[in-house]
């Protein structure tokens, strides 16, 4: 008898397992153009405008065309086309996103939980790093990229961007996801809220006290 019952929740679970382990769904209609405004829980995406309100437009943007100002402590900028700033991407399962920098500019270390990203360079040299898991020792592969050339980063692995020439230089990314998330690494670990406790910090990096303190004073503001 318990074996039987057993059997039957193994049963369920392989039945469950890939809505469990999809990300974006598919769509079930041509569009779902967001509604951000929407009242209604929605697990994944976001409610649909009725199509009489949508307008003609929502499958355009305008928005990559400009650079951003990379006037920032990280000497770049990030500007970002997901479903919250393209309604027309609900549901679709995809976004994008135009980096900036200046020259010594980085897209410092960060991860993106719940998209894989595929990038071209616009312009300059851009040296790319992508760090491995665990199960590959740790490794970064990392190369210089000019213009027109691409590069692949596998969602949930650390990667960065570092603007190795003279002068400014530009990507653009997409992602197979309407939110693809991001973790910036020395935002999340130095910078967190309620802040992470600093004894913790100092037996994880075998730093003194002194040193994540400072660390901290760095990222209390956040970016």
């Amino acid at each position: 008898m318990a074996y039987s019952k057993n059997l039957a929740v193994l049963f369920n679970m392989l039945l469950l397992a890939p809505s469990i382990l999809a990300t974006d769904p598919d769509p079930l209609q041509d569009f779902c153009v967001a509604d951000l405004d929407g009242k209604t829980i929605s697990v994944n995406g976001h409610p649909c405008k009725p199509m009489s309100e949508a307008g003609d437009d929502f499958l355009f943007s305008s928005k990559l065309a400009m650079a951003g100002n990379t006037s920032t402590p990280n000497g770049s900028a990030v500007t970002e086309l997901d479903v919250a700033e393209w309604p027309g991407t609900n549901t679709l399962g995809v976004s994008m996103n135009r980096v900036d920098f200046a020259p010594g500019g980085t897209n410092p270390p960060h991860i993106h939980p719940r998209a894989t990203e595929i990038g071209i360079v616009m312009k300059g040299e851009l040296l790319v790093g992508i760090i491995g898991s665990l199960d590959s020792g740790n490794k970064l592969y990392s190369k210089v990229l000019r213009a027109g050339e691409t590069f692949l980063i596998p969602r949930g692995l650390m990667h960065f961007q570092f603007n190795v020439g003279k002068t400014e230089a530009s990507m653009v990314v997409s992602f197979n996801s309407q939110n693809p998330g991001i973790v910036f690494v020395p935002l999340t670990v130095f910078g967190s809220n309620p802040p992470i406790p600093t004894p913790v910090l100092t037996k994880a990096f075998r730093v003194d006290a002194g040193v994540v303190e400072l660390l901290k004073s760095k990222f209390a503001a956040g970016f």
